[in-house]
């Protein structure tokens, strides 16, 4: 079993180098790609309640053959529940559809800045830090100023930002402030939105160099940048292959 080495926030949360991605796995057919995950070795999962997947997330984890103190599950609260009391039920209904006693990370899935009640959304997460139904808050889709505000007003610092970031969407800007300020970056979306970075001229050159597969370069890439990508794959090989890149490339 391969495992992943591991990336520190600023305060106390630790996370593996890479994650496994649930968007798209819903029902029953989810439970044997995410029970095969942690066979693979992942222990970093993440869900969110718009996937409306965290029942299948949460069956499938908690059948895993790892004790539970071995495993990060993530969940989000969506953009249209910020309002204090809205965004607390939600993370209550989260918890019930997992059927977990408690979540490793709860993130703002977005700023919703139309709305403006971000702010609002991040002090109910705090409360449920206090309450012990997550462990570690965090967001997604955040700019600086967006978390710039979160801190200011209540000086609390996110322990994770995940964002979209790739080769051809590198967001240096973001990934600076998130280090400043010792802010994990995730990415979502690591392998980019389309399949052109797969064929991307420079990137099949170093995996034929490598004898690797061009998701492999993509995601050591982002080992070495720092970022901790979270791909998704159904395939038990390419489960593997995904996980095994920090030992690959040389830096």
């Amino acid at each position: 079993m391969n495992r992943a080495p591991a990336v520190t926030a600023g305060g106390s949360l630790t996370v593996p180098a890479i994650g496994f991605g649930t968007y798209g796995l819903n029902g029953l057919p989810a439970l044997d790609v995410i029970r095969q995950a942690v066979a693979s070795g992942y222990r970093l999962f993440d869900a969110a309640f718009n996937y409306e997947n965290e029942g299948a997330v949460g069956a499938a984890l908690r059948s895993a053959s790892v004790p539970r103190g071995e495993l990060l599950i993530t969940s989000k609260l969506p953009g249209r529940h910020h309002a204090h009391d809205e965004a607390i039920a939600t993370i209550e209904e989260s918890l019930l559809r997992t059927g977990l006693e408690y979540l490793d990370l709860y993130l703002i899935h977005w700023p919703n800045p139309g709305v403006g009640l971000y702010v609002e959304a991040w002090q109910a997460l705090i409360e449920a830090r206090e309450r012990g139904l997550v462990r570690h808050i965090g967001v997604s889709n955040f700019l600086p100023d967006h978390l710039t505000a979160l801190m200011e007003a209540t000086g609390v610092t996110p322990e994770v930002n995940q964002i979209e970031l790739h080769p051809y969407f590198q967001q240096e800007t973001q990934r600076a402030f998130d280090r400043e300020h010792g802010i994990i970056t995730e990415a979502w979306s690591p392998l980019g939105r389309a399949t052109d970075i797969l064929q991307d001229p420079v990137l099949t050159g170093i995996a034929h160099k490598h004898q690797i597969t061009v998701p492999q370069v993509v995601l050591r890439w982002h080992t070495l940048i720092g970022s901790v990508p979270l791909p998704k794959s159904a395939d038990p090989q390419r489960q593997v292959q995904n996980l095994t890149v920090a030992g690959h490339l040389p830096r």
